[in-house]
């Protein structure tokens, strides 16, 4: 048996080898044991194992004494909202992200209705390691009570953040890419009150992938296709618990997970003026925005966890991760592809453009993504000839190294989700930021990737 892989703020792994039902009830007994009094609501995205998984954590939870709150099949953002509704201690969402179907594993959600920050999972993590459940006697057995709506709060957030009726006097034809997922369920909703004509792939939450789940260029070549045959205006394209979102345009040209982001925060600070964050690992057309519409710009550590504390600590207007994840404090504190769904059509409709010409009218980079293997201890000496190979550049160890030019960056940095290290880098061409990534191999003692290079 191998162990799971364990983040500030949660866990995943293999079902049945390195995540099991024991896992599970451990690792949550752990939670529930730092939280103050209050129901725990729990969710899942919808992945076959989920419900083997929410039986575990929920009987878990029961018999550490909480009422848990089932609210079935959700997106991890709409976890987030129903936390806050229900003035819960806290979430519990089973989910994967978009790692592949065997894999399984529990996001932790404080009770502000957000991924729990890195000084509230360190504890989690002791107890989990260090401990042994706290079971309760059996007259203080809790109980679990249905949630009968989950997703009218989710929605109603998202359509006060913009002009529902501009968006329904254009009756756009949108291609919805749910994959699979648990973004079926309010993406339909969504979209149809905001008066789109809808074409729904993957509406069904069994975890039967219709494509590897995340959403890549390689892996909605299929899609792309879909998008241009059922004459859509737009594509958008969920990971299996909807906190990303992939687009592609009218074309069937694949716009990708850096520019949802990017199209969002065009948009927003226009007249939301405000402070902007991203992550580290995020394409600088967030940075280069904030230049131009003169609103302060910061980064953080990767992970929800590190930009939602950024966010808070300087008031941010907006934010999110170039890995398709907006963040919209209005909606809430949780990367959501329903706020980037509707804030990109929200563009579409007060500009009067086709959403590849707002792609078009940004800033342009090519970004490219690999991935090697190499030990975590080996990585601080890799750093360190990284660093002097690159001696021009101005380097920056907030998480992992990043090396800035005036035109380009590279970040070199362990995987917070997987056993893996992760080469990022964007130029203003695909051979740069390729070059860019060829340049960390040698101090790392490789001369090739351990996985293609691919688009962000």
């Amino acid at each position: 048996m191998s162990e799971p892989i364990i983040s500030v703020s949660g866990l995943r792994g293999i079902v049945g080898d390195s995540l099991t039902p024991e896992v599970a009830m451990r690792y949550v007994a752990a939670f529930a044991a730092t939280l103050p009094p209050g129901p725990i609501v729990v969710s899942r995205d919808g992945r076959a194992t989920g419900p083997m998984l929410a039986a575990a954590v929920q009987a878990s939870l029961m018999a550490a004494g909480r009422t848990v709150l089932d609210a079935g099949i959700a997106a991890t953002p709409t976890l987030g909202v129903l936390v806050r509704e229900h003035k819960a201690a806290g979430g519990v969402q089973i989910s994967a992200s978009h790692n592949p179907p065997q894999y399984n594993g529990l996001k932790l959600f404080s009770g502000e209705g957000r991924v729990i920050p890195a000084a509230a999972g360190q504890p989690v993590l002791e107890k989990y390691l260090n401990g042994s459940p706290a079971w309760v006697p059996h007259e203080r057995v809790g109980r679990s009570e249905l949630i009968q709506d989950s997703s009218t709060a989710h929605q109603r957030l998202v359509e006060s953040t913009v002009d529902v009726a501009a968006i329904k006097a254009r009756r756009f034809r949108v291609l919805l890419d749910s994959n699979a997922g648990s973004g079926s369920i309010l993406g339909r909703r969504l979209l149809e009150s905001l008066g789109c004509e809808v074409t729904l792939l993957g509406d069904e939450p069994n975890g039967h992938f219709l494509h590897p789940p995340e959403p890549t260029a390689d892996n909605l070549a299929g899609v792309c296709k879909h998008v241009v045959e059922s004459k859509s205006n737009i594509g958008f394209c969920q990971d299996p618990d909807a906190d990303r979102l992939a687009v592609i345009d009218e074309t069937g040209r694949y716009i990708g997970e850096e520019y949802t982001l990017a199209l969002c925060l065009d948009y927003v600070i226009r007249s939301r003026k405000g402070p902007i964050v991203t992550n580290c690992a995020t394409s600088r057309m967030s940075g280069d925005l904030a230049v131009k519409f003169g609103v302060p710009f910061y980064r953080s550590a990767v992970g929800e966890a590190n930009v939602v504390d950024k966010m808070l600590a300087v008031g941010a207007a907006f934010g999110g991760e170039g890995s398709g994840g907006p963040i919209d404090p209005k909606v809430g504190l949780v990367r959501d592809s329903f706020v980037g769904m509707a804030t990109i059509l929200a563009a579409m409709a007060s500009r009067g453009k086709k959403v590849s010409e707002l792609a078009d009218e940004l800033p342009h980079y090519e970004i490219r993504k690999a991935t090697i293997k190499l030990a975590s201890d080996e990585l601080p000496a890799a750093f360190g000839a990284i660093e002097k190979h690159f001696s021009d550049a101005r380097a920056d160890r907030l998480d992992g190294l990043r090396l800035d030019w005036p035109d380009r960056w590279v970040i070199i940095r362990g995987s917070n989700t997987e056993p893996i290290v992760r080469i990022i880098a964007e130029a203003p061409t695909a051979a740069g930021a390729e070059e860019l990534v060829s340049g960390c191999l040698p101090a790392c003692g490789l001369t090739s990737v351990s996985s293609p290079f691919r688009r962000g």
